[in-house]
């Protein structure tokens, strides 16, 4: 295995080796570019994130600035969108569902390293995949570590860090983040806390 199976694989990799310096400046270039196009530019926008990212359904919108660090690794479904300054270190695969939403500063971190100091400063890290469902709402300022999967119809609250995995249908927050309750039918009439909606087209 070169470095980049290991990596993938998630064994422990050298992120300098067999040519992964290389990818990672390549995309860099490329998110260089994306973050200075201009705002007004939407269709340059949607063709330059389709052509960083591993695979992108339909109506896809990466606020800027955005940073990974291959983004082939990344692949996200319909009606995706990230508020400014998403982060997503993606060593490992991230695999997000449809109609995602992340607040800004939402990051996803699949890397990392050795907790032992020699092991550490042998160079060696690791990555691991992080899963994500549809119908999902990311909180602003959340956290989420490597090697989790977050179930279909969540909510994480904001400044959440997300170190285990969360099921469907539930409200999660806090640090470590937590199941706070589960989303029922009844949460559908209200727009924010107890105010309900005043409109019939929702």
């Amino acid at each position: 295995m070169n470095q980049k199976e290991r990596m993938l694989a998630g064994l422990p990799y050298k992120a300098w080796l067999d040519g992964l310096n290389e990818e990672r400046i390549q995309n860099k270039l490329r998110i260089y570019d994306y973050n200075l196009i201009p705002p007004d530019k939407q269709e340059k926008m949607l063709t330059m994130i389709k052509d960083i990212l591993g695979k992108t359904g339909d109506n896809v919108f990466i606020e800027q600035p955005f940073h990974c660090d291959y983004g082939k690794n990344i692949e996200v479904g319909n009606n995706f969108y990230a508020n400014y300054n998403c982060i997503i270190l993606d060593v490992g695969k991230v695999t997000i569902g449809e109609n995602v939403m992340f607040a800004p500063n939402v990051s996803i971190y699949t890397a990392g390293h050795p907790i032992h100091p020699e092991s550490r400063n042998s160079g060696y890290e690791y990555g691991f995949p992080v899963t994500i469902g549809d119908n999902v709402w990311v909180g602003g300022s959340v956290v989420i570590n490597p090697n989790i999967k977050i179930g279909n119809n969540v909510v994480i609250g904001s400044g959440s860090v997300v170190r285990k995995d969360i099921p469907d249908d539930v409200i999660a927050a806090g640090n470590p983040c937590r199941v706070i309750r589960k989303i029922t039918d009844i949460d559908r009439k209200y727009y924010f806390k107890h105010r309900e909606f005043d409109v019939d087209d929702y």
